[in-house]
C-alpha cells in the first residue's frame, strides 16, 4: 500500500518493508551503523546467519570460479536472504578519501547482485565521492525511500554514526587490554570481512588461542593513525583498507610477537600489500596464510605451530 507523495518527498511512503543485510564484506565494519539506523526508524531488518559451509556452497553456485572468496561468501549470504526480506541493503563503496579507494569488488557490488539475482530489490547508497562525504545524504535518501521523513532520518543517522564510533572505540580498548597479556601477541593483518568472519579469520583466531597465543586485529588501532603510518611501509598504496592494515602493522612493531598476513584467494590488492610487508618488515616474524574454499584446518594449524615455535625461540634468545 502506498501513501500520497508530497512535494518535499521524492519517494512514496512504504509500509511493512523488511530490509535484508548480508553478514559479509562491509557488514563487519559498518554493521552497527546499518542496524542502528533501521532500529531508530523502526524499520524491520534481518541479518543473514554467520558464515558456514552451506552459505559458501550457495555462493559458489552464483559466482564464477575467478571470483574472490569474500565475494563468493557474500553471494551466498545474499541468496539466503532473498525469501526473508523485501529489499537488500547493498551499498556501493568507492573511496574513503581523494586518494583512498576501495577494491573494485565494492565498486560494482550493486551491479553484481542485481545481474545475478534478477528481480531482487536493492537499497543502496554511496559511501564517499572523490571530493566530499556522501554518506549522510545517502542515509537520508534511504530513509525517505522507506517512507521516513528527512528529520527522522537525519536523527537516526546521527545516533547510528555515534554507535558505530563506540563500537570502534571498544575494539581499541580490547586491543590495548590484550597487549598487556604475557602470552605471545599475534597480529591478524586482514581485511575486517576476513578477520571477523567466524568461518575465515575466526578459524585462525581460534587456532592461535588454542596454541597459547593472543590474537589481535588490525582495526584494533586507530584507523586515521594507521592510514598515516602506512607511509612508513609504502608511499604508493591507495587501497583504503590495505593502507589501514599496513599502518596497523607498523604501529604494532615492537608491541607484538608475530604477524599473520591473512588473505583470501585471489585478492590482488592484498597480494601486492603483503609482498611489500614481507620485503620491508624484518624486525618481527611474519607469515602469510592464503584462504580459499578448499582450506584445511590441519594445514593452517601446522603453519601456526611453526610461527609460535619461532616466537618461543626468539623469546628464549632475548
Amino acid at each position: 500500500m502506498y501513501e500520497p507523495t508530497f512535494f518535499w518527498q521524492s519517494y512514496p511512503l512504504v509500509i511493512h518493508m523488511t530490509i535484508g543485510i548480508p553478514r559479509a564484506l562491509g557488514y563487519h565494519r559498518y554493521g552497527t551503523l546499518w542496524e542502528t539506523f533501521f532500529e531508530e526508524l523502526n524499520i524491520p531488518y534481518v541479518v543473514s546467519a554467520e558464515t558456514n559451509q552451506k552459505l559458501l556452497d550457495d555462493g559458489l553456485k552464483h559466482t564464477v570460479d575467478e571470483s574472490c572468496l569474500p565475494l563468493k561468501l557474500y553471494m551466498g549470504h545474499v541468496a539466503s536472504l532473498l525469501n526473508q526480506c523485501d529489499k537488500l541493503l547493498v551499498p556501493r563503496f568507492l573511496r574513503l578519501g581523494k586518494q583512498e579507494e576501495f577494491c573494485v569488488r565494492f565498486w560494482g557490488l550493486t551491479d553484481t547482485v542485481q545481474s545475478t539475482f534478477e528481480g531482487a530489490e536493492l537499497l543502496t547508497y554511496h559511501l564517499k565521492s572523490r571530493y566530499f562525504d556522501t554518506e549522510p545524504l545517502g542515509f537520508l535518501q534511504m530513509g525517505r525511500s522507506l517512507g521516513k521523513g528527512t528529520i527522522a532520518s537525519a536523527k537516526a543517522y546521527r545516533i547510528a554514526k555515534q554507535r558505530g564510533m563506540e563500537t570502534d572505540f571498544r575494539r581499541l580498548v580490547q586491543s590495548r587490554a590484550r597487549l598487556r597479556s604475557p602470552a605471545p601477541q599475534i597480529l591478524l593483518a586482514a581485511q575486517p570481512y576476513i578477520a571477523y568472519d567466524p568461518f575465515l579469520g575466526g578459524t585462525v583466531a581460534r587456532l592461535v588461542q588454542r596454541l597459547g597465543g593472543i590474537p589481535l586485529f588490525a582495526d584494533g588501532w586507530d584507523r586515521t593513525a594507521c592510514r598515516e603510518a602506512s607511509r612508513e611501509i609504502s608511499q604508493d598504496i591507495y587501497w583504503a583498507q590495505n593502507r589501514e592494515i599496513l599502518g596497523a602493522i607498523h604501529l604494532a612493531r615492537g608491541r607484538v610477537d608475530g604477524v599473520i598476513l591473512l588473505t583470501a584467494f585471489p585478492c590482488g590488492s592484498d597480494c601486492l600489500a603483503n609482498e611489500l610487508v614481507l620485503r620491508r618488515v624484518k624486525d618481527v616474524p611474519v607469515i602469510q596464510l592464503l584462504l580459499d574454499e578448499h582450506q584445511s584446518q590441519e594445514g593452517l594449524q601446522t603453519r601456526l605451530e611453526s610461527l609460535l615455535d619461532m616466537i618461543a625461540q626468539r623469546r628464549e634468545n632475548q
